[in-house]
């Protein structure tokens, strides 16, 4: 029931650019409560089309809209109704014939969805700055001891059932509750405009300070560890990108937080690869990746690469998964996640026989990641650009004695663009477009090496005449020479150690051929 605490909801300003749901809750709050109506523009129009009594704002306010809609609803009449303290302020609100405003109902602009669009010009994006609605929105939001607002047409069935038990009221904590989602979706407005402005200038692509602009997807059952909290955000302001973030979940269990970790990283690697390419990550680090002619055989050769670690690993291809490779898939390991750009009919009914396992549909490749990655520290963020440095042929410079043949550059390429998905330090073994071993996060190079090579043994793979990378230079000449024990005849690196020429040197006493990257690819 209506008291001071809760005061009746006697007039609502309506001024929406999402239109959903719009006339239903109108018309709820006109003919159950008899609340009078205050709209806008393409608002107004809706709700009068619909059937809806409403009163223009400019009636309202006695001044009509100004410069092309800018100019509207700032105004004492319409902030004065929502700012007014009713216990304080209700004589100035007499002398300037200004009404209380109960209730808000305003979205914004599509500011968002506007700068998407490839075509959108500065111009263009300028226009679409909501300016009236978000001050409707921080005033209602302050003075939330009185006033209710609603941002999100998926509250309007929930303040209609209270309204109705109530009597035409909302309880405090409703509008309090309301008011601290107002805010959040007018701080997270403002900061893709910040962002969007920042991207016009180049110059500032580290601002001096940096706004939130991600959006709660959903809370996870835990972290890293079940002792750990943990929640799903997806970046509010970029919709153009393809991944794990805006992919589509056809089945299984909930994403972990591992599991998302771990997609993630095996579906920008999978990416890199113009050919029918497969890629199986475990723990942040690939155990497999292969391309082929097709994404069976693609599959087929990353699963033999370490089928050990790929147990419990995640899929990650760049094709469409067919019934040919989900039956490979399924029948060769337990998987903890498939995606792919495209799920085929086929392949979904082979994967619904393993209802755990978490099928996610890409619907398309997209291109690799751009922009920045983000890093939290104690009490700080690193941010830094995406490691998108690509070497091709023309960048390489050979410095064996003995040149590399036609076949070592390709896979030394092959395997210098898995490398870089490697956890530093970094040590990657292959042949004909097959990773065999891989050394992964040690506190040594020469440690990683030896893991690789370990790898390749047990998985009885033949290590003589493979490539070996390394995502950072050698220190010593001991890596060059623990790959030539094994065998290995080509070796790509970025070069710049204090003793490139030891390194060289041990190279060239093994007849191996070397070729420098000049890039670094650490990744920690």
């Amino acid at each position: 029931m209506a008291s001071a605490a809760n005061p009746k909801i006697r007039r609502a300003l309506i001024s929406v650019s999402n239109k959903e749901g719009l006339v239903e809750l109108c018309s709820e709050l006109v003919n159950k409560f008899g609340i009078e109506i205050i709209s806008t523009g393409g608002t107004l129009k809706t709700l009068l089309e619909g059937g809806v009594k409403a009163i223009d704002i400019s009636e309202y306010t006695g001044f009509p809209e100004m410069m092309d809609g800018r100019v509207k609803t700032l105004h004492p009449k319409v902030h004065g109704g929502i700012l007014a303290r009713r216990e304080i302020d209700q004589k100035v609100m007499d002398d300037n014939g200004i009404k209380g405003i109960d209730l808000v109902v305003v979205n914004l602009y599509p500011f968002v969805e506007t700068i998407s669009k490839p075509e959108t010009t500065l111009e263009v994006a300028i226009e679409n700055i909501d300016i009236g609605g978000p001050s409707m929105l921080r005033s209602a939001a302050k003075n939330n001891k009185y006033v209710g607002v609603v941002v999100d047409p998926l509250d309007y069935n929930m303040i209609l059932k209270e309204m109705e038990k109530t009597g035409g009221t909302l309880s405090h904590t409703t509008r309090s509750n309301l008011a601290t989602k107002a805010f959040t979706y007018t701080a997270s407005y403002d900061s893709a405009i910040s962002a969007y402005l920042s991207s016009q200038n180049k110059k500032e692509d580290f601002p001096d300070q940096i706004f939130g602009k991600f959006q709660r997807k959903e809370l996870l059952r835990y972290g890293e560890n079940p002792h750990q909290k943990a929640a799903f955000y997806t970046d509010f302001s970029n919709q153009q990108t393809d991944g794990v973030s805006n992919s589509t979940q056809l089945q299984g269990k909930k994403l972990s937080y591992n599991n998302i970790a771990d997609t993630d990283a095996a579906y920008e690697c999978v990416k890199a690869f113009d050919e029918p390419a497969c890629v199986i990550v475990k723990h942040a680090n690939p155990c497999g990746i292969a391309t082929d002619k097709n994404i069976t055989k693609a599959y087929e050769k990353s699963f033999a690469s370490d089928s050990t670690s790929a147990f419990g690993g995640i899929v990650a291809l760049n094709r469409e998964l067919n019934k040919e490779t989900a039956e490979r898939i399924i029948s060769n390991q337990f998987v903890e996640v498939i995606i792919a750009p495209g799920i085929s009919d086929d392949a979904f009914a082979i994967t619904k026989t393993k209802e755990n396992v978490r099928v996610l549909n890409t619907k398309e490749l997209g291109s690799q990641a751009k922009g920045f990655k983000l890093l939290s520290v104690t009490d700080g963020l690193l941010i830094q650009e995406t490691d998108n440095g690509i070497v091709s042929i023309n960048d390489l410079t050979v410095v064996s004695k003995r040149k590399p043949t036609d076949l070592e550059i390709k896979n030394c390429l092959f395997a210098w663009k898995v490398c870089k998905f490697v956890k530093s330090n970094a040590i990657v073994y292959t042949k004909d477009n097959q990773t065999i071993g891989i050394g992964a996060g040690q506190m040594s190079r020469i440690d990683s090496a030896k893991i690789a090579a370990s790898k390749a043994k047990e998985g009885g793979f033949q290590t003589e005449g493979c490539s070996m990378a390394s995502d950072a230079f050698f220190p010593f000449r001991d890596g060059i020479d623990a790959a030539a024990e094994i065998g290995i005849s080509s070796i790509i690196q970025p070069g710049g150690s204090m003793r490139d020429n030891e390194v060289i040197e041990a190279a060239d006493e093994a007849n191996m051929a070397m070729l420098f990257t000049g890039v670094r690819h650490f990744r920690h």
